[in-house]
C-alpha cells in the first residue's frame, strides 16, 4: 500500500487541503475492516480528532457482530450520510471499503484520499477517486 499523503499527519498536507486548520466537524473513515486489526489505522483516528474532526470509525464505532453484514452496512451508511467529508484508507481488495465508497459518492460526499494503491494503466479506482477527491 502507498501513502498518497507521504506521512498523514503532516501538517502542511492538511494546511493546502483546507481540513487541517478549519475542521468541518463531522468525519467517516472508510476503511477494511475484516481481516484487518484496528491498530492499521487507529494513528489515523487518533491524528483527525487531535485536528478536531468528530470521526465515525467502523473498528470502534460500528457494531461488527452481523453475521449477513446488512446492519453494518445500514449503520455505515447513516454514518456517512451525517458526515461531512469522508476519508479513504483503501488497499485495493477491501469489498466493504468499495460498498462504502459508493454509499458515499451516491451521497455527493466530498472525500479526502489518505492511502490507496498505485496508479494502473486504464481506468481504476484509485483514478476515480483521485478524480472525486479534486471535486472537493
Amino acid at each position: 500500500m502507498t501513502w498518497k499523503l507521504g506521512v498523514y499527519n503532516t501538517e502542511s498536507y492538511g494546511r493546502e487541503r483546507g481540513f487541517m486548520s478549519n475542521p468541518r466537524g463531522t468525519a467517516f473513515l472508510i476503511c477494511p475492516v475484516r481481516g484487518h486489526g484496528p491498530s492499521e489505522t487507529e494513528g489515523i483516528v487518533a491524528t483527525l480528532e487531535e485536528m478536531g474532526w468528530d470521526v465515525h470509525w467502523p473498528h470502534r464505532d460500528t457494531d461488527q457482530n452481523d453475521p449477513a453484514g446488512l446492519q453494518i452496512c445500514a449503520d455505515n451508511r447513516l454514518a456517512i450520510r451525517n458526515a461531512d467529508r469522508v476519508f479513504v484508507v483503501w488497499n485495493g481488495e477491501s469489498k466493504g471499503s468499495l460498498f462504502d465508497l459508493g454509499m458515499a459518492w451516491a451521497m455527493y460526499k466530498p472525500i479526502t484520499i489518505i492511502s490507496v494503491p498505485n496508479l494502473t494503466d486504464g481506468k481504476s479506482f484509485t483514478k476515480m477517486m483521485i478524480g472525486w477527491e479534486a471535486l472537493g
